[in-house]
């Protein structure tokens, strides 16, 4: 079973669920963004040069940018199916190099590249591939050294795996360091990592963070803050057959504290979270739509909503970033991907015309990274992959 199916199996109670909803609520904050021609902005390509060794097709899952250094990571799958890690990267977002890459282990060598982030020009990933007996993903993290080189970081097996594995979500960076957040049998999970990334400690059972008496928890993304981290997820009520949305904030990654932001009858979970003008916002699925909440006072309030699930996949929102006052969502809605902005912290979106067609599907996946009025985007769809970057998005 692929990683993202394994995620997808666990979607899939939000499809079901969210298809017993009615369309959401006319006016307010469950209010769909009302239908506006899409943006159309002028994709320049950009060319990514073939890593060393055998011929391969790329596989582009994910990006970053940080103190004037951009990062493309994945990887590349050849004829038979086999796989092995890849990343690039860029001083300026249009020259592309490769990063050279170190693996350590015999799952690390057929990794593929999901999540990436970066600080003070560094940049750190998770990989996996799946494997062994039972046919888990095998999960790895890497670093970035002083040559420039991803090399692989060692850890136990059941750092990431054994018996109470679940899933490695996401990968986030900050003044406090490095942050992965994820699930295991418990609920939610944390596993924390100095400044160098150079070994991530699992955070399993943590009173709030993990499933208790009051329901089943699930996370899905951080950021850090200027008081530490914040997560996001959502929680399923004992006694409740659907989500409500929940965030957590720690000083350290280790202690969290739990806030669960008023749900009603619609399926409702946080997927993504980024900070707008240090504001954080937040996007996920709200019943049928995508939905956005903020971050105001010391509380939560519902934004607006945009698109809908088509189709029979499983609805996701795969990349969220922003840069200044504007943000950027991709979204797949179970039938297409498809790009949105928002110039308002999530209060309305518009979908910008991507340069490709990326259907739904496993391992089909769109990227985002914004600097300045830049905007790049990473687009594979099982079939081929490019990257592209366009200017005044929204502007």
């Amino acid at each position: 079973m692929s990683v993202r199916r394994v995620i997808a199996v666990f979607g899939l109670l939000a499809l079901l669920l969210a298809g017993c909803d009615g369309p959401a609520t006319p006016g307010g904050a469950g209010a769909t963004t009302a239908a506006a021609p899409a943006l159309r902005p002028a994709w320049q390509p950009l060319t990514l040069p073939a890593p060393p060794g055998p011929a391969g097709r790329a596989l582009l899952r994910d990006a970053a940018a940080c103190a004037g250094r951009w990062f493309l990571v994945g990887g590349l799958a050849d004829s038979a199916g086999g796989t092995r890690p890849a990343a690039w990267t860029s001083m300026d977002g249009t020259t592309w190099t490769v990063l050279p890459v170190r693996p350590e282990s015999f799952y690390g060598k057929q990794n593929v590249f999901l999540s990436a982030a970066c600080r003070d020009g560094r940049v750190a990933v998770i990989g996996a591939k799946v494997g062994g007996a039972h046919g888990y993903p095998r999960v790895s993290t890497w670093r970035q050294v002083a040559d420039g080189a991803l090399v692989e970081v060692q850890a136990p097996f059941e750092t990431y795996g054994g018996p109470t594995a679940v899933n490695v979500s996401r990968l986030t960076a900050g003044a406090p360091g490095w942050l992965i957040v994820g699930n295991r049998s418990a609920g939610a999970a944390s596993w924390v990592a100095s400044p160098a990334a150079a070994e991530f400690t699992l955070i399993e059972g943590a009173p709030e963070l993990a499933s208790d008496r009051v329901g089943v928890t699930w996370a899905f993304d951080a950021v850090a803050t200027s008081s530490g981290w914040l997560a996001v997820g959502g929680l399923l009520p004992a006694g409740r057959i659907d989500r409500d949305p929940a965030v957590w904030s720690s000083p350290d990654g280790r202690s969290w504290r739990r806030t669960v932001l008023p749900g009603g009858s619609e399926y409702e979970e946080l997927q993504r979270v980024v900070l707008v003008g240090g504001v954080p916002v937040a996007v996920g699925l709200r019943g049928a739509t995508f939905g956005a909440w903020r971050q105001e006072g010391a509380g939560w309030v519902a934004a607006g909503t945009f698109g809908r699930r088509s189709g029979a996949g499983v609805p996701v929102v795969v990349a969220l970033v922003s840069s200044g006052d504007r943000l950027f969502a991709a979204v797949a809605d179970g039938s297409r991907h498809s790009v949105w902005v928002s110039t308002d912290r999530g209060e309305s979106w518009r979908e910008v015309a991507m340069p490709a067609d990326v259907p739904a599907g496993v391992d089909r996946d769109v990227a985002l990274v914004a600097v300045g009025d830049r905007c790049w985007l990473a687009a594979d769809d099982g079939t081929r992959a490019g990257l592209w970057s366009a200017t005044g998005i929204g502007v």
